[in-house]
């Protein structure tokens, strides 16, 4: 899901190919003879090397999600619906070896990678009419089952190991009272219907392939989602709480959402649901104040409901109520956050 344009619906540890470490040890025959073994960090780097899919790759996520894999040399494929658009964010020039492909070409790029990521899914944070509602579902539930066909179809011997798919908190409806961990039951609102048929269209992935079902939060980032719509707000000291502000608010820092994708597409561990939030909600009122303290800004005025309905229609609801999301799994798996704490998160990006 998107909130204010954000989605939310084995580390590896690399060496710069540049740098060559070599090791030596001596091994003694009968004969005395000494034989120098040479281990090159490239080879243990091409062991690691992954191949993956990434489709919503032009999204808050996905931009940040491709640089990271990037960055640690691995093999990577945009599945996208706008080639023009997905040159520009990854130009060749920075993205070398990176293939591009539209719908045609998604068959041949996910016949052979390691890994899927499923990442995409139109913007929720706009006024909702009948036909926008539709669309929100099923251009989250049309992408996963192509995706998902293609898995399925491909011969075993190219077919991916792992399918990381992108769902999102709304699962569980809204609450100002109850906690929710991945065991909680799905709530009765269009948002947990939403992800309710979105997880279901993913689960039919063959059972031989790992799936991963990630349900985000909303992200945190200094260059997309809820903080680039509310930064200005702050600037010009219009910063306030949606709504009573009494609505929890589950969040997770970017870095922590494309590391945790990233773990779960190397780490045998990571399968089944898991929360994609940090272990620290906070309610509203909270986040906004803390936001205004890091950007020396008061945090005063509050945008009633009426003028949030005005602007969303129903879309409001997505603001206006909220809910609070532990990420038990990822606890339980030992997943190091690096940001546990909004206050910590907030400074880190407006650093």
């Amino acid at each position: 899901m998107e909130l204010f344009g954000a989605t939310a619906f084995s580390w590896t540890h690399s060496i710069s190919s540049s740098i060559h470490v070599t090791r030596s040890f001596y091994v003694k025959t009968c004969e005395t003879r000494r034989f120098r073994v040479w281990c090159s960090s490239d080879q243990a780097q091409k062991a690691n090397q992954m191949t993956v899919s990434v489709t919503g790759a032009t999204g808050f996520i996905g931009r940040r999600l491709v640089q990271r894999l990037h960055a640690d040399n691995h093999r990577i494929r945009v599945l996208t619906r706008s080639r023009s658009k997905a040159e520009l964010i990854f130009p060749v020039k920075d993205f070398p070896g990176i293939v591009i492909a539209e719908e045609p070409g998604w068959k041949d790029c996910i016949q052979g990678s390691n890994g899927v990521v499923n990442l995409a899914g139109l913007p929720i944070s706009t006024r909702w009419s009948s036909e926008i509602k539709k669309e929100i579902k099923q251009s989250r539930i049309r992408v996963t089952s192509k995706v998902v066909d293609l898995i399925n179809d491909a011969p075993d011997a190219v077919r991916p190991t792992v399918l990381v798919s992108a769902t999102a908190v709304g699962y569980y409806g809204s609450s100002e009272t109850q906690v929710f961990d991945e065991r909680s039951p799905s709530g009765n609102d269009y948002l947990a219907e939403v992800c309710r048929e979105w997880e279901a269209t993913a689960l039919r992935v063959n059972k031989d392939v790992r799936l991963a079902l990630i349900r985000i939060g909303v992200v945190l980032g200094k260059d997309g989602g809820a903080l680039a719509k509310m930064i200005p707000l702050f600037m010009m000291f219009a910063g306030g709480p949606l709504g009573t502000g009494k609505q929890w608010f589950s969040w997770i820092h970017l870095d922590d959402i494309v590391n945790l994708i990233y773990e779960a597409l190397s780490n045998p561990s990571y399968k089944g649901v898991i929360n994609g939030t940090a272990p620290n909600p906070v309610r509203l009122t909270e986040m906004c104040e803390q936001l205004g303290n890091v950007m020396g800004r008061p945090s005063w005025l509050p945008v009633p409901d009426l003028a949030l309905k005005a602007v969303l229609g129903e879309g409001a609801s997505v603001v206006l109520e909220g809910q609070r999301v532990i990420p038990a799994r990822a606890k339980e798996l030992g997943f190091p956050f690096k940001y546990s704490y909004v206050k910590d998160a907030l400074k880190a990006i407006l650093s």
